[in-house]
């Protein structure tokens, strides 16, 4: 297979383009790595496009590799001929590949096995040729009678041979192939109650859908339904459209053996083929279905990753809870825990007093600016006892609901128990729910991105594929931001670029022995931290007020004699990047004439212009330009809710059928799909992103469900109901 030339197509890129990255990736560069500072080599591709570019060739390799496989089987065999080369050559996915090597997979023994065993493969020969002058197949049946071999009669011999028959027709690749093509265009999946009482399931007690048509959403739901023995299903099929497959390949139209070799078709279609075809639909739409779920669940993912931390305030983290109670952790700007509280606003203890004094102290004393609430047990109660509070003494302080998703995972961990051993577990909560509203970055990298609550069916899909896709978006999201060498936690500094949990330990050895990293150079000092990792991480890495201004910015250490030449040609000096005095560096540069600048300096233009950009915003976040999370001062109740009533809300959850949004109700509202946007959109996820803030309007408020359903469309919420 010319590799280059498939991913050229597929990715629609130049051939040089797809050089590049193969060489790249295979001489050990990471996606961050060769997307921030190879882009000369790859044309600028992005992080997402990279992986998606890793993850094909890398299935392309296994393609491969498979041909090759069954290249020498069938050499053995003794079956390699010029037709089945080009076969498996021509041959685009793994499904196909299989058909063809169907034949040469060692297998247990079959019905067909056994018959050859008997020697009736001759008597299969014969009837499967249809000659013109062929005898019935009974009569010729009669020569391989043998009381021996347990051939007792003419039709023992006959069902042998039509065993054999029918496992030759399976093995014929071409007609799996095209009747998967037509059961996949024309199949239904079928559900059954396997139950009296289906549950959640009520829906697909008897649910029959087109396979070609079926969402992803229900493939997983169906999937769980049939795991935990609620239903039944099945893929239906016209036997006919496929037995004409069967009929058209292996059946001629004039032959004494025609009734018996549709006999055989019919039996290698409904025992052989069919069954083996159901299961590889039934898998292909899973496939589809987790791939489907896996892209939503890392995008979900990435954009809640990349929510701007609410930088300059101390803020106060509130652990909700009824018996145990509601912790409370104050951290100041730089996340350091300042004071620790239990308070009891909430049933069954009602101490509402002795909570508002305790938390008023706490926010006086050390000038809280912020609440973060935790959304889980108790968090209505918490949010409204914190509004009535502000309310009450006119506080300056906001409040913002803060996903608890993951938080007990962290606060349990053996990370949280180092990291504060002095706190038990629900205080550690309390703390991480603060830090998620200061930098949700920073504290949610140390939890399993699996457990942070924004996918939908995470448990029913493939965990090896799922780790993998959203280990890749928390990897490219930490890059993106960078990291402060001198302050980033394990958990942080083991998702740069080139550096491992071990190294990543080392590094904050060395930190804490040392007093700290001068210049990014020193890295090389660190154990188990070689040239290659040093090449890879150091752009990520940032160092405040270090011996060397560049180390304070995304300029590669590979590229500072670039940057410092650059600096001298348009009038400024590595001081003033130290002192953030520079602006005005890009127009210079425009001025100057990118092109010819970067030929004179012996770098590309794309290089060229980050550097260019770095140097004018050293130390500069990404997530900066994005919408900060809404704070608030009030809260609403299920009963303050009007249908039609307008309000502002936070973007909590992106799933196939719509969005779960934050109105500032204990209960999340759905926006349906057909609710967003007056335009066709194919998913939510086109249209809307973790964490923003948008605008909707009450449909329907269902009290007795706890349910609200919202509306992007104004005009649809005078149609809505409100259930008591």
């Amino acid at each position: 297979m010319d590799l280059i030339k498939v991913l050229t197509e597929e990715f629609e890129i130049k051939p040089w383009q797809a050089e590049n990255v193969i060489s790249l990736l295979d001489g050990g560069n990471t996606v961050p790595f060769i997307a921030r500072y190879r882009k000369e080599m790859t044309g600028a591709m992005d992080d997402q496009v990279l992986r998606s570019f890793s993850d094909r060739l890398s299935y392309l390799r296994n393609l491969d590799e498979m041909r090759e496989k069954i290249k020498n089987a069938a050499g053995e065999a003794g079956a390699l001929t010029e037709e089945l080369i080009k076969k498996i050559e021509n041959a685009a996915t793994l499904s196909e590949l299989d058909d063809i090597y169907l034949p040469f997979k060692k297998k247990r023994k079959t019905r067909a096995d056994a018959a050859k065993e008997k020697g009736l493969e001759p008597l299969a020969d014969e009837i499967y040729a249809q000659g013109e002058n062929s005898r019935p197949p009974l009569a010729a049946a009669e020569d391989y009678i043998n009381e021996e071999k347990g051939i007792n009669t003419a039709e023992d011999a006959l069902k042998g041979a039509g065993d054999i028959i029918a496992e030759r027709i399976s093995f014929d690749a071409d007609v799996r192939k095209r009747i998967r093509f037509v059961c996949s265009a024309h199949g239904v999946l079928k559900t059954k109650a396997a139950k009296e009482d289906v549950g959640v399931y009520e829906m697909y007690a008897d649910y029959s859908e087109a396979v070609s048509r079926i969402p992803s959403h229900r493939i997983l739901a169906i999937n769980r339904g049939e795991k935990e023995e609620f239903l039944k299903v099945s893929v239906e099929f016209d036997k006919e459209k496929a037995m004409y497959v069967i009929e058209k390949a292996h059946i001629k139209p004039k032959s004494a053996c025609r009734d018996f070799m549709l006999e055989c078709a019919l039996d290698s279609y409904q025992r052989l083929i069919f069954p083996s075809i159901e299961r590889e639909i039934r898998n292909e739409l899973t496939e589809k279905a987790s791939k489907s779920a896996i892209s939503v669940f890392s995008s979900n993912l990435r954009q809640l990753l990349m929510q701007p931390p609410v930088k300059g305030s101390v803020t106060m983290g509130l652990d909700p809870g009824y018996r145990t109670g509601c912790k409370v952790a104050v951290i100041d700007e730089t996340g350091k825990v300042l004071d620790t509280a239990v308070i009891y606003p909430a049933p069954p203890h009602n101490k509402i007093e002795s909570a508002e004094k305790t938390v008023s102290e706490l926010i006086k004393k050390y000038n809280v600016k912020v609440i973060a609430i935790g959304n889980g047990t108790a968090g209505r109660e918490t949010e409204a006892f914190a509004a009535d509070l502000i309310k009450k003494e006119n506080l300056d302080v906001a409040y913002s609901i803060v996903s608890e998703a993951g938080a007990s995972v962290y606060s349990a961990s053996k990370l949280a128990a180092e990291e504060f051993p002095e706190y038990d577990v629900s205080l550690r909560s309390a703390v991480s729910i603060a830090r998620r509203l200061e930098d949700p970055l920073a504290e949610l990298v140390k939890i399993d991105p699996k457990a942070i609550g924004v996918g939908q069916y995470q448990h029913d899909m493939p965990q090896k594929e799922l780790s993998g896709a959203l280990d890749g978006v928390v990897e490219d999201c930490v890059n993106k931001v960078g990291v402060d060498l001198n302050t980033a936690s394990v958990s942080l500094l083991s998702r740069i670029s080139g550096i491992n949990s071990a190294v990543a330990d080392n590094i904050v050895k060395y930190r804490d022995e040392n007093g700290g990293f001068v210049k990014r150079t020193e890295l090389k000092k660190v154990s188990k931290l070689g040239n290659k990792a040093f090449e890879q991480c150091a752009g990520f890495l940032r160092i405040e007020n270090g011996a060397n201004a560049l180390d304070a910015t995304a300029v590669h250490p590979e590229s500072y004699e670039v940057a410092k030449n650059l600096l001298k040609i348009c009038g400024f000096t590595e001081n003033d990047v130290k002192e953030k005095k520079i602006s005005g560096i890009s127009e210079k540069l425009n001025a100057l004439g990118e092109t010819d600048t970067a030929e004179k300096l012996g770098v590309g233009v794309l290089t060229l212009k980050d550097i260019a950009s770095e140097l004018e915003k050293p130390w500069r976040d990404p997530r900066d330009e994005i919408e900060k999370p809404q704070l608030r001062r009030d809260v609403l109740t299920l009963d303050d809710l009007k249908v039609g009533m307008e309000l502002k809300g936070t973007v909590r959850n992106i799933i196939d059928f719509g969005a779960f949004v934050d109105i500032g109700v204990h209960e999340d509202g759905l926006v349906h799909i057909s609710q967003i946007s007056h335009k066709f959109i194919k998913h939510p996820i086109d249209v809307l992103k973790v964490g923003q803030t948008v605008t909707v309007w009450v449909m329907n408020v269902d009290k007795k469900r706890n349910r609200i359903s919202l509306t992007m469309k104004k005009e649809n919420a005078l149609n809505g109901t409100e259930n008591q």
